[in-house]
Parts: C-alpha cells; sequence; structure tokens
C-alpha cells in the first residue's frame, strides 16, 4: 500500500512538472513595455502645485462692491498638474480654474470673483482645489472687511 502511495505521488508530481511551461514566454512584450511605462510615472512622483499666495486680502470695501483677483499657480513636479475642481466656501466667491492640465515648470491662473453684497463685517473665504498633488486637496483664501451701506469708512 506504501509503494502505491508513493508511486501515485511521483507520478502526481511529473504530471505537474511536465505539463508546467515556461511562464515568461506568455508574458506579452506590449504589456511588459505598458507596465514599464507606468513605473516611471509612477516613479516621477505626484504634481507639485505653488501658488504666488496662498491668502488674498482684499483690504476695506463697500458693501455691493465685487472684487475680481488672481491667484498664480505654477507646476514645479515632474508630472502634469491636474486641477478637476475649485469649489467657494459660498456662493459669493465663484472661481474659475484653469480646465487643461498645466506642463512641468508652466503657470496658470486661478480667477475668481467676490460679489460682497449682503456680507457685512470681517470676511473670510475660501477656494478649495481637488488636484492630482500628494496632499490632493490645496486651499486658498480670501479676507478682506465690507463696510455696510449705511455706514463710511470713518465709522469703522
Amino acid at each position: 500500500m506504501k509503494k502505491i502511495t508513493i508511486i501515485g505521488i511521483v507520478l502526481l508530481s511529473l504530471g505537474i512538472i511536465s505539463c508546467k511551461e515556461n511562464a515568461t514566454s506568455k508574458v506579452k512584450s506590449s504589456n511588459l513595455e505598458n507596465a514599464k511605462e507606468r513605473d516611471e510615472k509612477i516613479n516621477l512622483g505626484s504634481a507639485v502645485i505653488e501658488f504666488d499666495k496662498t491668502e488674498f486680502n482684499f483690504g476695506t470695501i463697500n458693501e455691493g462692491e465685487i472684487i475680481d483677483g488672481i491667484f498664480k499657480i505654477t507646476n514645479a513636479g515632474k508630472v502634469d498638474l491636474i486641477i478637476t475642481n475649485a469649489k467657494a466656501s459660498c456662493g459669493c466667491t465663484v472661481p474659475s480654474w484653469p480646465k487643461n492640465p498645466i506642463k512641468p515648470g508652466e503657470s496658470a491662473e486661478l480667477k475668481f470673483s467676490f460679489n460682497s453684497r449682503g456680507k457685512p463685517g470681517k470676511n473670510n473665504k475660501s477656494i478649495t482645489l481637488q488636484t492630482n498633488t500628494e496632499n490632493v486637496v490645496e486651499t486658498l483664501r480670501i479676507k478682506g472687511t465690507v463696510i455696510p451701506k449705511d455706514k463710511s469708512k470713518n465709522q469703522i
């Protein structure tokens, strides 16, 4: 009985070994090239975003004024910088961001408009960017003071 078991194991092992083909011969060269390109992109890392400033202070304005501003964005990374969305903290601020990829070393502008109507007092607004940077989310700030319509600058 032991001999039959041993012979069975040997035959089974030989069957498995003899059916085994060279696994590397099954890999397509195009798949190897695609994997190599992917690995090279991964090794480059994520995009790196730099701003000329992260805070825009519009100072003191009268209620009802509309302030337009710009944040300069530079791609300091080695891969294209992509901003997928820009969302303001409230409806009084409207951002306009570059929809096309920003190439490494290139710059673009994120423009915004702040409507002070109905926003008297100190204002701190934010614009949140969704990007392909390591942090994924980047935040810019807009601040200043809005004088109510019924008051003058002298009373503040």
